[in-house]
C-alpha cells in the first residue's frame, strides 16, 4: 500500500467513521484499513486516532493532518482517475487451468504494455470474498448471485461429455446418459467414488436439467491431470468446453452425448465499484474483455467439436 493509497482510506475512515465501512468502499479489507492507519501513524509519529468500541474521533494531530491530505487528494484526484495514471499493483484471481490457458496471456500482454504495472494472479478453484481477501480482479466461470460487484461478461462455455478414440473403439459408444453405467468415468471428487453429472434432452419437450448418479473408476482434483488421463485411453471425462476446444479439434479427443449436454456457463470478469474507479483496474478490464471475447466465440465456434459417429467406432460425425 503506498502512502496516498493510505491517505485516502484514513480519510474514509474518518469520514465513514469506522474501518470496516472505510474497507467496503475502497474494495479492501478492514485489516488493510488498520494498516493504512498504521502506516501514516508510523510516519507522523504520533496517533492520529482514539478508538473505542463506539466510535473514531481524531486526536490533535490527526486534526491537523486531515486537513492537509484532503487539500493533496482532491488536487491529485483528477489527475490520477480523471487523466488515468496506470501504474502500481494489480491482484487477479481465476480458476486454476482457465487461469492458466486463457488468463495469463492476457496478463502477460498487459504487463507488456505497462512497465509501471505488477500482478499477483491466484489460481483458486473456489469462490472468494474479493474485498476480504484484497482481490481487484476475478474471472468466474458460473452464474452470479446478487451481489453489490460489477460484472462483465465476456461470453460462456458449456460442459462437455468426452473420450479418446481408443478408448470408444474398446468400450463402445455411449449414446444416453444412462449408457456411462457401463463405462469408465473420470471424475473430480477426490473423496469418493460416484459424481452427479448434469444432462438436458434438448429439442421440443426438453432442457430440462437433471442429474445422474455416475460410477467413477479414476478420481483425481486436478482438472488438468483428469484431461490427461482422459488423451491416455483411460475412460470418459466431464470438461469445460475451453479446456478441450485444441483437442476436439484435432481429434485427440471425441464430444459425446451432445443432445443432452446442459445449459452453457457464463463467463465473467468481476470486481468491486471501488476497484473499479482504479485507472490500473480500468485498463487491465478494458484490455482483457475484448481479448477474451474474441477467444471465447472462437472456441465456441470450433466446427470440429465433433461427436462420435454411434454407427462406426473410430470415425468422427457432424454434432448436428
Amino acid at each position: 500500500m503506498d502512502r496516498l493509497d493510505a491517505m485516502a482510506m484514513f480519510v474514509s475512515v474518518v469520514d465513514e467513521g469506522s474501518l470496516a465501512a472505510s474497507a467496503r468502499r475502497h474494495g479492501r479489507s478492514a485489516a488493510a484499513a488498520t494498516r493504512a492507519v498504521a502506516l501514516l501513524e508510523a510516519r507522523v509519529g504520533e496517533a492520529l486516532l482514539l478508538r473505542t468500541t463506539r466510535r473514531i474521533r481524531l486526536t490533535a494531530a490527526g486534526e491537523r493532518h486531515i486537513a492537509i491530505w484532503r487539500d493533496v487528494l482532491a488536487k491529485l484526484g483528477d489527475e490520477r482517475e480523471g487523466a488515468g495514471e496506470v501504474g502500481g499493483g494489480i491482484v487477479i484471481t481465476a480458476p486454476e487451468l482457465f487461469g492458466r490457458l486463457k488468463v495469463m496471456p492476457v496478463v502477460e500482454s498487459f504487463l507488456s504494455g505497462h512497465a509501471g504495472v505488477s500482478a499477483r494472479v491466484l489460481m483458486l478453484n473456489r469462490m472468494i470474498d474479493l474485498v476480504g481477501e484484497g482481490i481487484d480482479l476475478a474471472f468466474r466461470l458460473a452464474p452470479l448471485p446478487d451481489s453489490n460487484l460489477t460484472a462483465v461478461r465476456l461470453g460462456e462455455v458449456r460442459r462437455l461429455i468426452c473420450a479418446a478414440p481408443d478408448y470408444l473403439a474398446r468400450a463402445g459408444v455411449p449414446v444416453q446418459p444412462h449408457d456411462l453405467a457401463g463405462h469408465q468415468c473420470i471424475g473430480l471428487n477426490a473423496e469418493g467414488d460416484r459424481e452427479l453429472w448434469a444432462f438436458a434432452k434438448r429439442g421440443r419437450g426438453g432442457g430440462r436439467t437433471r442429474s445422474i448418479g455416475v460410477g467413477i473408476r479414476l478420481s483425481l482434483n486436478s482438472a488438468g491431470a483428469a484431461l490427461d488421463a482422459a488423451l491416455g485411453g483411460h475412460g470418459i471425462v466431464r470438461p469445460l468446453s475451453y479446456q478441450v476446444a485444441e483437442d476436439l479439434a484435432a481429434g485427440r479427443l471425441v464430444r459425446l452425448l451432445p443432445d443432452f449436454e446442459p445449459p452453457p456457463t457464463p463467463v465473467q470478469i468481476v470486481f468491486h465499484p471501488a476497484s473499479g474507479r482504479r485507472a490500473t483496474v480500468r485498463a487491465f478490464v478494458d484490455h482483457a474483455v475484448p481479448l477474451l471475447r474474441v477467444e471465447l466465440a472462437r472456441i465456441a465456434g470450433i466446427p470440429a467439436l465433433a461427436d462420435f459417429n454411434s454407427g462406426s467406432p473410430g470415425a468422427a460425425g457432424n454434432d448436428r
